[in-house]
Formats: C-alpha cells, structure tokens, sequence
C-alpha cells in the first residue's frame, strides 16, 4: 500500500512540475475587466510574468515581451522570482524522492538512508507549495482590492486570469504530494525502529535471566548453618 503511495505522490510531483512550468509561462495573470468603457471600446489585455498580450475588436492578438522588469508592479516582479523558484525546488523534490522510494535502487538499498531521502524530498514538495501559493495569492489580492477601488479607473482594473486559478491548483498538488511522503516516511521510520525495540526487549529480558538463576544458585545463611551442625 505505502509503494503504491509513492507512486501516487510521484505521479503527483510531475502533474506539480507541469503545473508550475505552465504558469510560470501563461500571459493570463491579469485579464481585462470588461466593465463600464471596456465593453464598448472591446479591448482585451492580458498581462504574464514575462509579457504581455494585446488584442482589439478582430485583429489577431499581439504579444510582447517586456523591456525591463521594473516596469512591472510589485507583486508580479516578486512572482517571477518566486515562481522560477518554485521550479528548482519542484525538480529537485522529484529526483530526491524518487531516490527514496522503495523501489528505487540508489542509497544501495540502505532503509534509513532512504528514509532520511525521502523526507527530505517531502520536505522541499511543502517549500514549493509555499513558493508557489505567496505570489498566486499575492496577485490575486491585488487584483480583486483594485477592482472594488473607486480611486482606479475601469480602464485600469483587471481580472483574475486562468494562470492564478491553475495556480492555486498546482499549490494544492505540491501540498498534497508533500503530505504523502510524509506519511510513508513516518510508517518506515515506525518500521525502522521496531527492531531496535525488539532487540532491547530480548536483551533486558536475557539480564533479568541470568539475575534469576544467579539469586536461585546463592545458598542462604540459615542454610549453611544447619550442614555446620
């Protein structure tokens, strides 16, 4: 059941990857708000961590790269950098806990060092989650306070995009993955440890043995007396 787990959080770890790759490169972060002026003039723009994308009435949409990162807000400057983050760790998470499943063969079949292995690849599944959900929440925070801001113009105001959605998604897969490691983890240390235990039984068990028959072989005082007599 647990090497089925494994699996399961493997598979999981790779939909994670996917997940955070494909927002990372989505331009839909912030979409137009089609409210007051917007629906007339029908302008759609989407805005991404590394461009943004333009389309008016049927002409085919325009993309752009940006000429700088300091044009960009705050929270997206802070999502690019967090979210590219969010890959490194995702990749290393999934090679470390493929190691460290019991199928593998790396650590040479050693169990405790598979173990330490495996949580460590736990581990880096719920830093990834973190590193993925702070900018998701981030720019969704911000996008929803500007829409209900009577100071921002409606031409200014943006839309939750598709990427925040998949997003928030992906951090709920790494969260989940993270959890399962952690799981199988502490059932093989529970199974790590029982022979310790065991041994520790048998061992106390042989001293209480030889404290017995030493106590049985001791001849009493009374007893020695009445073979003097």
């Amino acid at each position: 059941m647990r090497a089925k787990l494994e699996v399961l959080a493997l598979v999981l770890g790779f939909i994670g990857l996917f997940g955070t790759i494909a927002i990372t490169a989505m331009p839909m972060w912030r979409v137009t708000a089609f409210i007051g002026a917007n629906i007339i003039v029908m302008e759609e723009l989407w805005e991404g961590l590394w461009m943004n994308c333009y389309r008016q009435a049927d002409i085919k949409m325009q993309c752009k790269v940006y000429d700088s990162l300091l044009i960009l807000p705050p929270e997206l400057q802070a999502a690019r950098a967090l979210m590219c983050v969010s890959i490194v760790l995702v990749v290393i998470a999934l090679c470390i806990a493929g190691c460290g499943t019991k199928k593998s063969k790396c650590c040479d079949n050693n169990i405790r060092s598979k173990n330490i292995t495996l949580a460590l690849g736990a581990s880096l599944y719920l830093l990834s989650f973190v590193t993925t959900l702070i900018p998701v929440s981030w720019v969704g925070h911000t996008v929803i306070s500007n829409f209900y801001n009577p100071a921002v113009v409606d031409s200014q105001k943006r839309e939750l995009g598709e990427a925040l959605f998949i997003g928030w998604a992906t951090s709920g897969i790494l969260l989940i993955t993270g959890i399962i490691l952690l799981f199988s983890f502490s059932k093989r240390r529970s199974e790590e440890e029982e022979p310790y235990a065991d041994a520790y039984l048998m061992g106390s068990r042989d001293i209480k043995k030889e404290g017995s028959v030493q106590l049985e072989r001791t001849p009493s005082s009374s007893h020695r007396h009445q073979e003097y007599v």
